[in-house]
């Protein structure tokens, strides 16, 4: 079983690919197959979030990319941002994990989240897509960090 041991700082050129979703790209530790069918098991550091497009090095020199699964995901589109804006707020204020683009918010699928926004006069679609949610404000890995090779 290949063992995954340490996410790298930038891109590398990859063996092969894992697609997790979002609980499973939480977890530190945890027993999966690749992509291409073969066994592996994940020993990160507590904490440690993966992002699509991320690489984890294996203690045999393997590079795998991980890529983000597809999930049931509740999505809502609005052109009016201080709507866009209320519902972002009511669903933070619920600690919901959200994806934010412009235009359009997507969490994971939750009835009572959907209609809580309906009532907002948001539609809500249902989808299924990979998710990828904002990092929390501390967290060194947001969407515009630098992936070229430097010293922390």
């Amino acid at each position: 079983m290949m063992r995954l041991t340490r996410k790298s700082d930038w891109p590398l050129t990859a063996d092969t690919t894992l697609t997790l979703t979002l609980e499973q790209r939480v977890r530190g530790r945890l027993r999966l197959t690749l992509d291409d069918g073969r066994e592996a098991g994940l020993f990160l550091e507590r904490g440690a979030t993966l992002r699509d497009g991320d690489c984890l090095l294996s203690e045999d020199g393997a590079v795998v990319r991980v890529r983000a699964g597809d999930e049931s995901l509740s999505t809502v589109r609005c052109d009016d941002p201080l709507l866009l804006a209320r519902a972002a707020y009511h669903l933070g204020n619920r600690h919901v994990a959200l994806q934010i683009e412009p235009g359009r918010l997507r969490y994971q699928h939750d009835h009572v989240l959907d209609a809580m926004l309906r009532g907002l006069g948001l539609t809500v679609e249902l989808e299924t897509a990979p998710f990828e949610p904002e990092p929390g404000a501390y967290d060194s890995h947001h969407s515009g960090h630098d992936h070229a090779p430097h010293d922390h």
